[in-house]
């Protein structure tokens, strides 16, 4: 099979630094170009917060045969402690943010430049290298309640998902970057499909307040797509399990009426949190969180306690699928780094998708 193949790395312990504990957290930001800078931590409240992680042990080995490259800018960051009177406020962009490249159509279609044959060839072997990538998609329970499906998603599909997200994004209720009134700024953009989720006060509307806009309706194939991910995880779990048992009783069904859109650059971080801001029902019964993965891979973290040194990782690459429900509903979750230039590279030449990962996740509140 060509393309490489998943790497889980479970109980992996991260290290602390010299100080004794993990450094950057999303309670504290980092000094560039003489600014305050705030991670991306999610916009969690102070009590969610923990520090991320910015060091790795030196016998760390890049997955899939890269190099990584942030590992060296992670090391060299510096940090400062929040004024705890700090309080988030959301920024609406005077220019709409484009997570496709700028010299793409607005329908981010594929044009072919006519320098053609050799092009031509190359787009072939790569289309023959994804396909036989793909016969290798498998699934994974990695704790009960918790499932990852590796290249998941068809080229296509994942072309789509790029195409719709931008234009929903340059579209009203699309992406924005939040922001603190000292002027810093979280290193992500955002967009609510179906419900508008508040950082500030974490709670669910029917309109954003920074601009009263409504949110965009979920498209009907994203749905769909989270809804068929659901049962396929269902089978691995049958299958893993080795008895007929009831998957619902592990994993719950759920038809998504919410979709949070994140796009992280290649500096991109997010803390370990719990995603609890859904409705108590929703929580109670366990329904899942689907998150779908686009672009750039991540290094995702995930354990039973706000804590980096008990975390186990999982690499979520381009086209995988991660959901999470049941008795792993809330489960502390977060992401090391992205890993720059691990982005299919045909993904970006046939729509012109920026360096970094787009992040899907539905719920249902």
């Amino acid at each position: 099979m060509v393309g490489s193949i998943p790497v889980f790395l479970s109980s992996n312990k991260l290290p602390k630094n010299k100080e004794g504990s993990a450094s950057s957290s999303p309670q504290q930001s980092d000094k560039i170009s003489g600014e305050k800078r705030h991670d991306n931590s999610d916009f969690l409240y102070k009590k969610d917060e923990f520090p991320l992680l910015t060091r790795f042990r030196k016998n760390d080995k890049p997955v899939h045969g890269m190099k990584h490259p942030h590992y060296e800018a992670a090391k060299n960051s510096t940090t400062s402690l929040d004024s705890p009177n700090k309080s988030c406020f959301h920024e609406v962009q005077s220019t709409t943010f484009d997570i496709c490249l700028s010299d793409r159509s607005i329908n981010c279609s594929y044009v072919v430049r006519r320098e053609a044959n050799l092009a031509a060839r190359n787009y072939e072997f790569w289309r023959s290298e994804w396909d036989q990538r793909l016969e290798g998609s498998c699934g994974r329970v990695l704790r009960p309640g918790m499932v990852i499906l590796k290249h998941y998603l068809t080229f296509d599909e994942q072309v789509n998902i790029v195409k719709r997200c931008r234009n929903l994004g340059i579209g009203p209720g699309g992406f924005y970057q939040p922001g603190y009134k000292d002027g810093a700024k979280l290193r992500l953009r955002m967009m609510c499909l179906g419900l508008d989720w508040d950082p500030q006060t974490r709670k669910y509307a029917d309109r954003r307040p920074i601009d009263g806009s409504r949110p965009p309706c979920i498209p009907r194939e994203f749905s769909q797509l989270v809804e068929r991910s659901i049962r396929d995880a269902h089978s691995q779990i049958k299958k893993e399990s080795g008895v007929n048992r009831n998957a619902e009783e592990v994993l719950p069904s759920m038809s998504p009426n919410i979709c949070i859109v994140n796009f992280y650059t290649t500096s991109g971080r997010l803390g370990l949190h719990q995603d609890r801001d859904e409705s108590r029902e929703s929580i109670k019964k366990g329904l899942p969180v689907v998150s779908i993965s686009v672009g750039d891979s991540a290094e995702f973290l995930y354990g039973d306690q706000r804590d980096v040194d008990k975390a186990e990782k999982v690499i979520l690459d381009s086209g995988d699928v991660l959901i999470f429900g049941g008795q792993s509903r809330q489960i502390f979750h977060g992401v090391a780094s992205i890993i720059p230039n691990s982005a299919p590279k045909e993904l970006s030449k046939q729509v012109g998708l920026r360096p970094g990962r787009l992040n899907l996740t539905f719920r249902k509140y």
